[in-house]
């Protein structure tokens, strides 16, 4: 549970800025810097990691041999963020938990460790799900989803020139944006079953760039910074 002496923040990073196709080396040795730099700031970490390059390679891979069930496919996705877990826990090694959280349960509180590296749990259930969970679990009540873009748009920001940055939204507006079911590989700032979770819970969710460590540091500090704030 969280400790009142502490500030303690559950963060879902995206799989693709650690290993978008071979490991981002140079990022992680950044991030290490930084994660390092606030753990002397008494602040403590879960890090969900996402599954990114291998997941979907291997998904792929699989998809042009045979038909593989949606349900092979989240396993194949869960054991790529198992894979880059254990390697952010091994680059954390002095500080983080040697339990890898890949069970809702396994792990019930940070006790001497202020690093958490967490993964997939089960088919059905994005690394997004995993940090929200997490978050309602052990009473933080906000989680930081970073990934590619620094907002949540109006629409794919990909495909639409025009699309607009949101900077502030509603529950009810995100959902009315996205998918309204789970899909492995969903293509969603935050998918709909940790949106509902995130809703239910009355959890406030940031979304914002993973890369940009000056701006994730403003998030934590409670600084302004880029990214959309999701809550009700």
């Amino acid at each position: 549970m969280s400790d009142s002496n502490k500030r303690d923040f559950v963060i879902a990073l995206g799989g693709s800025i650690v290993c978008p196709g071979e490991v981002n080396v140079a990022y992680l040795k950044e991030f290490r810097a930084f994660l390092l730099g606030q753990i002397k700031l008494d602040q403590r970490f879960v890090l969900v990691i996402g599954g990114g390059g291998p997941a979907r390679q291997y998904q792929k891979a699989a998809s042009e041999i045979v038909m593989v069930s949606d349900e092979d496919k989240d396993w194949i996705g869960i054991h790529a963020t198992r894979l880059n877990a254990h390697l952010l826990r091994t680059v954390f090694q002095e500080i983080a938990n040697p339990i890898i959280f890949e069970a809702r349960g396994k792990i019930s509180e940070f006790g001497d460790y202020p690093v958490i590296i967490g993964a997939g749990w089960r088919p059905g259930w994005s690394t997004d799900y995993v940090a929200t969970q997490i978050a309602a679990d052990f009473g933080v009540s906000q989680a930081i989803i970073l990934g590619k873009p620094y907002y949540v748009y109006d629409k794919d920001n990909q495909l639409h020139a025009d699309a607009k940055a949101i900077e502030k939204m509603t529950w009810k507006e995100y959902m009315n944006l996205i998918p309204s079911e789970w899909t492995p590989g969903i293509h969603a700032p935050v998918d709909p079953v940790a949106a509902r979770l995130a809703q239910e819970s009355n959890l406030e969710v940031v979304v914002a760039g993973g890369k940009d460590l000056v701006n994730v540091k403003n998030i934590l500090d409670g600084s302004q910074f880029k990214g959309t704030t999701i809550k009700d």
